[in-house]
């Protein structure tokens, strides 16, 4: 695939696009810290073959897009302390920028228009797009995410730790990192489908070497962190919503995809037995299946 570049909001976002221009667009978002190449080409292809432009894109500080290394490490209890007082904690962008920065993407590409599909972090982004501009979104797909409720069950405490450990430098230790990497991988998927280790391995040192930020994760957490309980927005959701859950996911819990859902008129929920916090290839027919049904659902309204 050939990787473009669009200056958006002020940052240079990195992305590519399958499928004929002519046709709807369907716009996915990735994930926590993750590359838009965790969208794999085989699953894009098969969503463009049922007859959509797909595009794919690395958010701000990740990937091939801007980042914002420069900005001060971020001090995590301080940044608890702000949210607990009530205050506004410095950090350098929110899931609303990045809202704003797939809006703009789709300005710049001269689309009035999309279904929006996100996962993880990328579900909460494409909540907030469908919340603040419903004119703009078609439909939504919201996978493996949350509705930012503070009284949902947290993730699974080991699950915490190997996300937080920081992992080693992998130009300097790849076997370690990998180590860690493929731990955490493994852990969070799911037990239905078998933990491809060459795949995730291949995947993963293909993201270290399109771009390698270590401060990424931090920064983006913090802009989760202060998004807070989006249940409100999602009150206010009116384009048809999908949201698609895995019965093992241990990061977000099986409650979380359910409060989205109830917290969104009209959604729909599929939860996928034996799926985790990961898409294996064996579910990509299911997933395209359940993000076209959604999208066919916006031409009847």
């Amino acid at each position: 695939m050939t990787m473009d570049m669009l200056k958006v909001n002020g940052v240079d976002l990195a992305y590519d696009s399958f499928g004929n221009e002519t046709d709807a667009a369907i716009l996915l978002i990735a994930g926590l810290g993750t590359q838009m190449i965790r969208w794999t080409v085989p699953f894009c292809q098969i969503l463009a073959e049922r007859g959509f432009r797909v595009i794919r894109f690395d958010n701000r500080d990740a990937g091939c897009s801007t980042h914002f290394s420069h900005h001060r490490a971020l001090d995590f209890d301080a940044l608890a302390a702000a949210l607990m007082s009530g205050q506004r904690p410095d950090i350098p962008y929110t899931l609303d920028d990045m809202c704003d920065d797939a809006i703009g993407l789709l300005d710049a590409l001269s689309i009035d228009r999309a279904h929006f599909v996100g996962r993880s972090m990328g579900g909460m982004i494409a909540q907030i797009a469908a919340s603040r501009y419903p004119e703009r979104v078609l439909s939504l797909t919201s996978i493996m995410s949350s509705s930012g409720n503070p009284a949902l069950p947290q993730s699974a405490p080991d699950v915490m730790a190997m996300m937080t450990k920081p992992a080693p430098n992998p130009f300097e230790d790849e076997a370690g990192f990998l180590a860690h990497s493929l731990s955490f991988a493994k852990r969070i998927a799911g037990t239905g489908y078998p933990f491809e280790e060459d795949t995730y391995r291949e995947l993963i040192l293909e993201e270290v070497h399109r771009a390698y930020d270590p401060g990424t994760f931090g920064r983006q957490i913090a802009a989760i962190a202060v998004s807070g309980d989006r249940r409100p927005r999602l009150a206010t959701i009116q384009a048809p919503a999908l949201v698609i859950h895995g019965g093992d996911d241990p990061l977000f819990v099986p409650a979380c995809g359910e409060d989205t859902a109830s917290a969104i008129p009209g959604s729909e929920l599929m939860l996928i037995k034996g799926m985790g916090h990961d898409l294996p290839h064996q579910l990509y027919h299911v997933i395209a299946d359940g993000i076209e049904r959604t999208a066919k659902l916006s031409d009847v309204r």
